[in-house]
């Protein structure tokens, strides 16, 4: 698949225009997969579709857990469609934007669970109670525990399962004093699955036979307070209470001098290789189930990652550790039964390898022939040798003009510094104005030696920075960019 030339468009699902509040995985997400198509984008890039946790902005970055999906997917109109609720309800779903680009994604994720209400009650009336019977088997094994663990954050309003009553916190103990008054709100959960599954499966296989490729996004950490540490802490660096030793981060460096403390827990990764990776094999595997392919976000932490104390409040007083390496992928390579010899990658993953990257990340990437990342925005300072400069990048990689993480380029231009607006007029052999630059931007990256380019959806409409996805490091007015249906029309002919 990394050998095929594909161009394509990083756009999450909730940026699409709707009248739920964000967007979803229905009409309108088949819509614009078509005019993709036609257009030929032939691969869709979107963010982790993770269950997020309201409390953290609805990041998709910080789930409650590693496999259940965010119910936002879920798509009210096909829900009417298929007769799970009337479609007189569905204008009383619908939610006022007082900002057209701006998603409301606390109305959104209210408007899926009032409609998830809905249709549990004609799953009572025996609606599909067949097919809801056969997935909650096949998939009982995480979805048991997912059902419980959001039954009692319910019933013990919302707070950390670390607070939680002392026989609540773990899934062994909670299931030996299980409360059956819960289970209805415990089966709910289980049953908001199945209806965001079934609509995933859908949109994958419209994506499919368009020849669009989906591209998807795994944090390497998961929330503390999420189901994972909570069901099995001996995965965890978490002390007799649940709480973290050591947390995840990356040590002060140019862009910062305090460094970043992210806050996750860190895995024991011995403990995890006893069952040869059981946790991420899983993890994998179902990823691979949503997408064609997953871009493996902070790959150089499974060379060696950056380990802060706990009690620490800045990532200073870190310490480098070993991370799983080789034993690691070849787990995940035999799990998978990828091609250790051939001439495309051994998995189907992006190496996610921006920032200062060692030469230890490298050689595990090139180990596994795993593409990498270049981002245009970082290539136009330093020398010849930048690997983000075009003429540098590598046939088995990804172009973008940026990501999710940057500034639209529009944004990106306006502050550039004169280092920078000098190296891209070298490049192209000219002054640009700001629009210019944009487009000469997107047209490097299309051109690209890179097999695989990706454009954000917001540098094609030429926007600026009050539509950035995401700054890092802030927690107001992230994940929220809406598109227009006009604009969009035009350019994607969704």
């Amino acid at each position: 698949m990394f050998l095929e030339r594909r161009r394509g468009v990083l756009l999450h699902f909730t940026s699409l225009p709707g009248p739920y509040g964000a967007g979803d995985l229905g009409p309108v997400a088949r819509s614009v997969a078509e005019g993709m198509a036609a257009q030929g984008w032939t691969i869709w890039q979107m963010l982790p579709l993770n269950y997020p946790n309201p409390a953290m902005g609805f990041s998709p970055y910080a789930s409650y857990g590693a496999l259940p999906l965010n119910p936002t997917v879920i798509s009210l109109d096909d829900l009417a469609e298929e007769g799970w609720i009337p479609g007189e309800e569905l204008r009383n779903l619908q939610v006022r934007l007082p900002d057209p680009w701006r998603a409301d994604l606390q109305g959104a994720f209210r408007a899926r669970r009032a409609g998830v209400a809905l249709a549990f009650q004609a799953l009572k009336r025996g609606h599909m109670r067949d097919r809801y019977l056969e997935f909650r088997q096949r998939e009982w094994e995480w979805l048991e525990g997912w059902g419980v663990f959001m039954a009692l954050k319910d019933s013990l309003g919302g707070s950390h399962w670390v607070h939680w009553p002392e026989r609540f916190r773990s899934l062994e103990r909670a299931l030996a004093h299980w409360d059956e008054g819960l289970e209805e709100g415990a089966e709910l959960y289980r049953f908001e699955q199945f209806l965001a599954r079934r609509q995933l499966d859908r949109f994958r296989a419209h994506c499919e036979a368009l020849g669009v490729r989906l591209l998807g996004d795994m944090p390497i950490y998961v929330a503390h307070d999420g189901m994972d540490p909570w069901a099995c802490p001996y995965l965890f660096e978490l002390d007799g209470e649940g709480n973290p030793v050591e947390v995840a981060g990356v040590p002060p460096d140019y862009f910062s001098e305090t460094g970043q403390r992210w806050g996750n827990p860190l895995y024991r990764w011995e403990a995890m290789g006893e069952d040869r990776y059981l946790w991420w094999r899983v993890r994998l595997r179902k990823a691979l189930e949503w997408f064609h392919a997953v871009r493996l976000d902070h790959f150089r932490g499974f060379a060696g990652y950056w380990a802060i104390p706990a009690e620490e409040m800045t990532a200073v007083r870190g310490r480098w550790r070993p991370g799983p390496g080789e034993a690691l992928f070849d787990a995940l390579v035999e799990d998978l039964g990828g091609d250790p010899s051939g001439e495309g990658p051994s998995l189907p993953i992006v190496a996610e390898d921006l920032g200062v990257i060692t030469q230890d990340v490298t050689r595990l990437r090139l180990r596994y022939r795993l593409p990498g990342m270049r981002v245009l925005q970082f290539a136009f300072s330093g020398g010849d040798d930048n690997p983000h400069l075009p003429f540098n990048h590598e046939g088995l990689g990804l172009a973008y003009t940026g990501t999710h993480d940057n500034d639209t380029t529009l944004g990106w231009w306006l502050s550039a510094s004169a280092e920078e607006r000098r190296g891209l007029f070298r490049y192209v052999g000219r002054p640009l104005t700001a629009e210019e630059a944009v487009r000469e931007m997107v047209r490097l990256a299309l051109n690209s030696p890179s097999r695989w380019r990706i454009v954000p959806l917001q540098d094609l409409m030429l926007l600026g920075s009050r539509h950035r996805m995401n700054t890092p490091s802030s927690r107001e007015g992230n994940w929220v960019f809406r598109a227009m249906r006009v604009e969009l029309d035009g350019l994607l002919g969704g």
